[in-house]
């Protein structure tokens, strides 16, 4: 009991007065190791090319790229006079009109404990529904004509600072095509048995199926915009969860999404609930769906820091090292004549912002090779 007071019928009420009352414990946190700093040459890692630094590879080129350390926001980011400056809009959704995701949530300060009988499992009994409110921004770009049919990109864990004024000053360039971004924030939570993990860690297209049904509609109907069917024409993006969540969302609905761009992608076994056909969740993309799959018409970007996560967790299944995974991704995207291009850098953590500043727009202006720029 956290405290405990003994009430006998012989002690005088100035005694009881007197009792000093025990403050409960704090709670527990789990504490996440800090990341080694890892070398892109180790043994096992994919070669990759090391750049100056300060520089970006190519837009035009495929393949493993080293850059660091330094990490300058690229001229790209800044706001600039002159440029025409796309309009955002910012619109709320809540769980109580999804079809898809009526809501849950893990109780604070508890985590899921992993099954006796199996390490890759965790068994979470703490996550009960529970109500959210998500926003979604909505920029469109000033060269836009509306009602007409555009190209878009969505992005996880929205709205997101940087993709929007990357956009304005690419598009005055004719360095990618004048697109819709949707910068969609998520449900709530992190990781198993919340909302955001079960949006964005569950290997299915069931998120793909929310978005195409339940926001993108709602986005053309507010602003009159008409977005593209023409999957070439259609982007993913995002960090962590949101970056697999980027590539799930293709993978599943190739038909829907052809581009992904991903920070730190967590493909990693962090999937809940569990679920046989892929029992090591995003970790499964490259230990067997990509290897064992034909070729899908996906093109992708994909970064990961020196020092990302490397988390054995309590599970102890040496599926929580997002470096490796990461490397593991390009080695069999390579493998399978995949148009990739990944970037490894130098001094740079999880989600890196510094990094993320510097390469947004020459990963932006990759994503889109192929595509008419009007």
């Amino acid at each position: 009991m956290l405290r405990h007071v003994l009430f006998v019928l012989t002690i005088s009420l100035a005694a009881l007065a007197q009792t000093p009352v025990q403050a409960p414990p704090a709670p527990q946190h789990r504490q996440r190791p800090i990341p080694p700093t890892r070398d892109p040459h180790t043994p096992g890692f994919v070669e990759a090319k090391d750049l100056p630094d300060g520089a970006l590879p190519p837009p035009t080129e495929d393949g493993n790229f080293v850059i660091g350390p330094t990490h300058t926001p690229a001229p790209e980011m800044a706001v600039r006079e002159g440029v025409p400056h796309g309009t955002v809009y910012t619109f709320t959704m809540s769980s109580a009109d999804s079809k898809y995701y009526p809501g849950i949530a893990r109780e604070p300060n508890t985590f899921g404990k992993p099954d006796p009988t199996n390490p890759a499992k965790l068994i979470v009994t703490t996550s009960h529904p529970a109500p959210y409110t998500r926003h979604v921004s909505v920029y469109v770009p000033k060269q836009y004509v509306p009602g007409t049919e555009a190209p878009f990109i969505v992005g996880a864990d929205g709205p997101d600072q940087y993709l929007f004024p990357a956009l304005d000053n690419l598009i005055a360039e004719h360095r990618v095509p004048v697109m819709i971004a949707i910068s969609i924030g998520n449900g709530s939570g992190d990781a198993q048995g919340s909302e955001r993990g079960l949006e964005y860690d569950t290997m299915s297209g069931r998120y793909a199926e929310f978005v195409e049904h339940e926001v993108l509609p709602l986005v053309e109907k507010q602003y009159n915009v008409k977005l593209t069917k023409d999957p070439d024409g259609r982007a993913t993006m995002g960090g962590s969860s949101g970056g697999s969540c980027a590539l799930i969302m293709a993978w599943y609905h190739p038909e829907l999404y052809h581009r992904v761009l991903t920070y730190s992608g967590t493909y990693v076994n962090q999937q809940w609930p569990w679920n046989p056909e892929t029992p090591h969740g995003a970790w499964e993309f490259h230990e067997h769906l990509i290897p064992n799959s034909p070729v899908k018409p996906i093109r992708i970007w994909m970064e990961v820091g020196d020092r990302d996560l490397y988390f054995p967790n309590l599970m102890h299944d040496n599926m929580h090292d997002w470096v490796m995974a990461n490397e593991n991704m390009a080695r069999v995207l390579a493998a399978k004549g995949y148009h990739y291009q990944f970037v490894f850098a130098r001094n740079a953590g999880h989600t890196d912002r510094a990094v993320k500043q510097q390469t947004l727009p020459e990963a932006l202006e990759y994503l889109w090779q192929g595509y008419p720029r009007h």
